[in-house]
């Protein structure tokens, strides 16, 4: 059937998640700092070449959902249907990730994930790092969504400000988990946040 991944690709997909899942539970256990890709390695039985086949970067272990992330922004703006904009393609995907509680919205008891993150200054640029990639993708999809040329310093500020209202709500709601607060509580302020975020989002930008 057309789009579904051969026997090939299946089992590279399981290899990667293999993977993922053995290193995400031994970052939990002992802390990211403590955890070596040759132990990575030898919990899932590849060799660390394979894992570095997968992941290039050991920080990519932990945040292995990143080209996840990637490919739902792409297709959400380059596949929204006919009159929709990008910005409001963008808020349908973003408050529905929130609402489904998918891992990437932030939304769930992940006090263990974030306590590892804020053990380890790595994974804490690594996010940074990560959110001017994410900036970066946005500006050249809202610049290929209105026509506007790439590098267009106001697809760049749009791009900014989208990434900047996401990792706001999400670092809020990362902090009331980690402090304690139910998360059902925390998840249902979530969604309106984002709401919010976006509601004002769309009056700054009325051109995407």
């Amino acid at each position: 059937m057309e789009g579904t991944p051969g026997l090939r690709e299946r089992k590279k997909q399981q290899t990667r998640q293999l993977i993922s899942d053995v290193a995400t539970t031994l970052f939990v256990a002992r802390g990211f700092d403590a955890v070596t890709v040759a132990e990575v390695a030898a919990a899932a039985d590849v060799s660390a070449k394979t894992v570095f086949n997968y992941f290039p970067r050991k920080e990519d272990l932990f945040f292995d959902r990143m080209p996840e992330a990637e490919a739902l922004i792409t297709q959400a703006v380059r596949a929204r249907p006919a009159g929709t904009g990008p910005l409001a393609a963008l808020r349908e995907l973003f408050i529905g990730l929130a609402r489904d509680r998918h891992p990437l919205s932030g939304v769930g008891d992940y006090r263990r994930f974030w306590q590892v993150v804020l053990d380890s200054p790595a994974l804490q640029a690594r996010i940074r790092e990560a959110m001017q990639e994410l900036e970066e993708l946005l500006a050249a999809l809202l610049a290929e969504a209105t026509g506007a040329p790439p590098g267009d310093p106001w697809c760049r500020l749009a791009g900014a400000l989208v990434v900047t209202a996401y990792r706001t709500a999400y670092a809020v709601s990362a902090g009331r988990v980690l402090s304690g607060e139910p998360a059902e509580a925390v998840a249902a302020d979530h969604l309106r946040l984002l709401t919010d975020a976006f509601d004002a989002l769309d009056r700054a930008l009325p051109g995407y």
